[in-house]
């Protein structure tokens, strides 16, 4: 990178999760969440540049909640892989789920990592 921040696509339809995030991200200075999206084929129209987003510029990460509506993470990470534009682009699944089973799906599809968030925010 060139001492700009990461620039960080975040597709996640709960608001409490996103303050989350937000928090967790405000401190550092090599990440920002750039554009946030609130369902699956909402990212997807963003990351393809369609309609709204025809100028939107290409994250460098994407942070895809697994349950969200229209589309589930899980589907908008095997559309994303199998777009010969968009498959290099890395994903973070972050769900609130530690079920085994969408660890493996997550990875399985191509998934770079896998958050598991927590429930409730907590801070010293």
């Amino acid at each position: 990178m060139n001492g700009e921040p990461m620039q960080i696509l975040l597709a996640d339809d709960n608001d409490d999760g996103i303050i989350i995030i937000q928090e967790a991200f405000s401190e550092a200075k090599l990440m920002k969440i750039k554009h946030r999206v609130r369902d699956g084929e909402e990212a997807l129209a963003y990351l393809r540049q369609e309609g709204q987003y025809q100028i939107a510029r290409r994250p460098d990460l994407i942070l895809l909640d697994i349950n969200m509506p229209k589309m589930t993470g899980f589907e908008v990470l095997e559309a994303l892989k199998g777009d010969a534009n968009l498959c290099s682009l890395p994903v973070i699944m972050l769900t609130m789920s530690g079920r085994e089973e969408d660890i493996i799906r997550s990875y399985g599809s191509g998934a770079c990592s896998y958050i598991r968030s927590p429930l409730t925010w907590t801070s010293s």
